[in-house]
């Protein structure tokens, strides 16, 4: 129980400190740094726990860990500036590397590693491409955030990098419906793709494998 404790404090003291960091930088994107702080401890712990009960093998807990560090300043970011910035986005790529190969080392050695890499690239090539074609539904930010979650979810295996990019789809398809029911003028330029990229993600890894895609069928 220390340890669960422990983790849940260290993702508090993560989702604060970033946060701040969203409020202290070049382009301000001040967010509310308590929800960041609890909500970034509660899902360390949730970590932590499907860890405990051996929904998670131990080798694999670095990359969920990652995955949910930033989650949510960078959703609150994008939902209320339609902005991902560069502060946490950039370290975003450090923090995925050193997770995957965290896992790599413990876990299945160089294949995790080369497919990371490999969805990193392709995650990147995708949505920078879809930014080209239509930048108006899909941001810079955007762009620069999809390498790094792409690492993460390609670690877990195909299907779960393949589920993730479906699911950002849907969930982005889904706030853009909500806000034309209600009317919203919040996002003119269209909704915010950072948050369902980020939800995609946290349940790609925390879910990994084949157990997410035989769940949606269930």
């Amino acid at each position: 129980m220390g340890e669960g404790l422990l983790l849940i404090c260290l993702g508090a003291v993560i989702g604060g400190v970033a946060g701040r960091a969203l409020a202290r930088a070049r382009r301000a994107a001040a967010v509310p740094v308590g929800w960041c702080v609890a909500a970034t401890g509660a899902l360390w712990g949730m970590v932590w726990g499907l860890g405990r009960v051996g929904a998670l093998p131990g080798w694999w807990i670095p990359v969920p860990l990652a995955a949910t560090a930033f989650a949510v300043p960078l959703a609150c970011a994008d939902l209320l500036y339609h902005r991902l910035p560069d502060v946490l986005t950039l370290p975003a790529y450090a923090l995925a590397g050193a997770a995957v190969g965290a896992a790599a080392i413990s876990g299945p050695g160089p294949p995790l590693l080369g497919a990371a890499l490999i969805g990193s690239g392709m995650t990147l090539a995708i949505h920078a491409l879809v930014h080209g074609i239509a930048p108006d539904s899909l941001g810079a930010g955007d762009v620069k955030l999809s390498g790094s979650l792409g690492m993460l979810t390609a670690a877990a295996g195909w299907p779960t990098w393949m589920f993730a990019l479906v699911l950002a789809s849907v969930f982005t398809a889904g706030l853009a419906g909500a806000a034309a029911l209600v009317g919203s003028r919040r996002w003119r330029r269209g909704v915010p793709h950072g948050p369902g990229l980020l939800l995609a993600t946290c349940v790609g890894v925390m879910f990994p494998g084949e157990l997410v895609v035989v769940g949606m069928g269930s």
